[in-house]
């Protein structure tokens, strides 16, 4: 190989040009300068390392067409609509005794070369005018609607306790608080929510005065102020267009802006751009805690809902949950207001269109049964039934992780993942894989991820009108059909009861079935009286002719210790006949005690299962225990018997005869 005029290398050929173990040698020649350049790439135009650094990133592009688009904004040059926006985050940071907000700019402290000055952009910042206080000499630096990518790098640099797992999910950490703490939320009661909402027995609004909310209101405004940067998030709930809901999530943790980026729905640039004012904003100081000695606190930990003003504040719990279970509860209040009915279930839909609501507690198999690869996933918590059909609220799901096994739940291990975040996992140390079996910090350990992330989600998330409300119960007693056909009447009357039995262990070591009723299947986050939603779940299955069906995913041929847990694959025959309708074909008998509907046959079960009496070898046993969960039912219902469903009785009393007689 022989140097060519441009001083490169060159093969040389013979003896001479022979290197080690026959491999030709390679010989070099310099050009006349003596310098042997690299030229095989363009030169980098960057004559510092800072100006490298900067030719690394490019802005995004400042506006999308907005053609047809109306709103506040629309018509705006790019500056104004800019300079709107701060003023509206400014104004949902406004403290109310000093009647203003505080001086806003959008961007990362840490990238600041010194505070800004006036001749900074209007375009970048927003300074109202202000009396001279502490807050009024700085700025609140915003980071507005940031990508996952820029979440995970605010949360690894600056929040303790957040990792990149193997699988490129975020693990965080979300305090002492690792679930809801039901029993310190409060609700204002005024003259917004006196007659709307359910107060006194059974009802899960605690209530608390405007006062009091307003004090806790001022203490977390004034401690998201005095921090140097807060998330803003800017996103929608519900996809149905015509309802959907402008919500805003102010945080001081990238953990948070992200759990909230993927739960709620997330705006396209020209929806951002147009937002205007927000139906709804959380205030999430969880770091700092309320004061105990305000009236109404029984702890440091106070999660508020101000109905009136649209507002909700969250103090001393740092548990992302409570933000997506407090705008449930939110939608809870409002949809119905427009006769749309808020849902606690989840939802899928066949190739062919058919749609079904599932319904159930935890360990009924809701997830499980609702996530079907021969169907189309709409949602798996919470949605809204409408007169255009059924939308998913959210935008994301938020799955359990303990104990997950790729084998059993493929779609939520697939979905962990870069932009996920996981709450509250174990994992190794130098591989960073997640120990999901590992109950160290807590048996509820989460995963939040985009609805996208699952294969068969249909996006946009709405759906045709249901033509099956499935009720799952997990029945430790043993005594309830494998399915059962529902009249109006007695679909209400399961609804608002909400019932499973779990199984818990005494200090004796006897493990006892335990019922459990939760209201609408969600009695921690309804607002109104159940009936409320009873009766426009029967009314809206009426119209658009959907069956309703209670199905056990518990025992069988006795109570837990002696019977045997139905058969998952005997489940899910049972519902792919509902899904199909053959089972609106077949011959029914009624049960005594409850008077459900029991089909004689489903193609792939047993037929000896379907009537629960025929697997027992005690039938005294199973009468005894049939007649105890039907006082257990009666006993729950006590609270529930003296509301009037509108001018009379008459609905009222058609519930509860719908339920067991002895």
């Amino acid at each position: 190989m022989a140097a060519n005029s441009n001083g490169r290398v060159s093969m040389a050929n013979g003896g001479a040009g022979t290197g080690r173990n026959g491999l030709p040698k390679i010989e070099t020649q310099k050009r006349a300068s003596g310098i042997c350049h690299d030229d095989s790439t363009t030169p980098i135009k960057a004559q510092t390392i800072d100006e490298l650094h900067s030719l690394q990133k490019k802005r995004s592009a400042p506006t999308t067409p907005l053609d047809g688009v109306q709103g506040p904004f629309s018509g705006l040059s790019e500056e104004e609509r800019s300079k709107q926006q701060l003023q509206s985050i400014s104004a949902s940071l406004a403290s109310l005794t000093r009647e203003t907000g505080p001086k806003v700019v959008k961007g990362d402290p840490a990238k600041q070369s010194d505070t800004p000055r006036a001749h900074v952009s209007h375009q970048d910042q927003f300074d109202p005018a202000v009396g001279a206080t502490d807050s009024s000499l700085k700025f609140t630096h915003v980071l507005h609607n940031l990508s996952p990518a820029e979440l995970y790098e605010q949360a690894i640099k600056y929040e303790k306790g957040s990792f990149i797992t193997a699988s490129g999910a975020l693990a965080t950490l979300s305090g002492a608080k690792t679930g809801r703490s039901p029993k310190d939320k409060r609700v204002v009661r005024d003259e917004t929510t006196e007659d709307d909402l359910w107060w006194g027995k059974g009802s899960p609004n605690i209530e608390m005065d405007e006062h009091t909310f307003m004090v806790n209101r001022e203490r977390a405004v004034d401690y998201l102020n005095s921090l140097d940067k807060v998330f803003v998030n800017d996103q929608f709930l519900n996809w149905d267009p015509e309802n959907r809901i402008k919500v805003r999530i102010v945080s001081a943790r990238a953990y948070h802006s992200l759990f909230m980026h993927n739960m709620c729905i997330r705006p396209k640039p020209e929806e951002l751009e147009n937002f205007g004012t927000p139906d709804f904003t959380i205030y999430n100081a969880g770091q700092f805690p309320c004061n105990r000695y305000t009236h109404y606190m029984t702890s440091s930990t106070s999660i508020d809902l101000n109905l009136g003003r649209r507002e909700m504040v969250i103090l001393g719990t740092q548990y992302a949950g409570e933000m997506k279970k407090g705008l449930f509860s939110v939608m809870h209040y409002l949809m119905p207001k427009r006769q749309i009915l808020s849902l606690h279930s989840g939802c899928n839909m066949g190739k062919d269109g058919d749609v079904a609501l599932f319904f159930g507690l935890s360990g009924t198999g809701k997830t499980t049964l609702s996530t079907d690869h021969n169907r189309y996933l709409i949602g798996d918590d919470e949605h809204c039934w409408g007169d255009n059909g059924v939308s998913n609220i959210e935008g994301g799901c938020y799955a359990k992780c303990i104990d997950l096994v790729r084998e059993k739940e493929p779609d939520i291990w697939n979905a962990i993942k870069f932009g996920t975040v996981l709450e509250n996992v174990v994992f190794d140390e130098h591989t960073r894989e997640v120990d999901y079996s590992d109950k160290s910090v807590t048996e509820n350990t989460r995963a939040a991820y985009p609805i996208e992330y699952i294969p068969n989600a249909k996006i946009p998330c709405v759906s045709s009108h249901p033509k099956n409300v499935i009720l799952l119960a997990c029945d430790a007693f043993g005594v309830l059909p494998p399915v059962s056909k529902l009249s109006l009447a007695q679909t209400m009357y399961h609804f608002i009861s909400g019932y499973t039995a779990l199984v818990a262990g005494t200090e004796e070591g006897i493990k006892e079935p335990q019922a459990t009723f939760s209201a609408c299947f969600g009695a921690a986050f309804i607002m109104m009286h159940p009936t409320k939603y009873a009766a426009m779940l029967a009314s809206k299955m009426q119209m658009h002719g959907a069956t309703g069906w209670l199905v056990n995913t518990g025992w069988s041929g006795g109570r837990y210790g002696s019977g045997n847990r139905i058969k998952l694959a005997y489940t899910r025959k049972i519902i792919d006949a509902i899904h199909s309708g053959s089972l609106l074909n077949v011959n029914y008998k009624k049960t005594e005690v409850f008077g459900l509907e029991i089909p004689t046959e489903v193609e792939g079960v047993p037929s000896e299962i379907l009537e629960p009496m025929n697997t027992w070898s005690d039938k005294k046993d199973y009468k005894e225990t049939l007649l105890k969960l039907g006082g257990l039912f009666k006993n729950n219902f006590e609270v529930f018997v003296a509301h009037k469903i509108g001018k009379d009785d008459k609905l009222t009393d058609e519930i509860i005869a719908a339920g067991p007689v002895f």
